[in-house]
């Protein structure tokens, strides 16, 4: 494991909710990491870690290899890759991303 695999993996593993994405939860700089960040408030998400993808190029591209994932952003709950926007919204929508956060 890489020094970038092995830091996404402690980032992953010591979070309990962690969303790799482009800009801050403060300041999204693309679309869909907004609405994963506004997705995550509406479900009461207190203890969020982001990662600005942005201001790391080996973790932006260590994130795509680590969950074999090709988009950002990307969410872990306990260590878990649960998806992109899209996947998070009908999760949303659904009423399983809020299971999964509360379990």
């Amino acid at each position: 494991m890489s020094d970038v695999q092995k830091k996404i993996d402690d980032l992953v593993k010591n979070n309990r909710v962690v969303l790799f994405m482009k800009g801050t939860a403060q300041f999204p700089q693309c679309g869909f990491s907004g609405r994963a960040v506004q997705i995550l408030k509406t479900c009461g998400v207190s203890d969020l870690v982001t990662v600005n993808v942005l201001e790391d190029e080996g973790i932006r591209q260590g994130i795509k290899e680590y969950a074999n994932w090709p988009t950002i952003p990307q969410l872990y709950i306990k260590g878990e890759f649960v998806g992109g926007s899209d996947i998070m919204m009908e999760m949303y929508q659904s009423g399983e991303l809020q299971s999964a956060l509360t379990a």
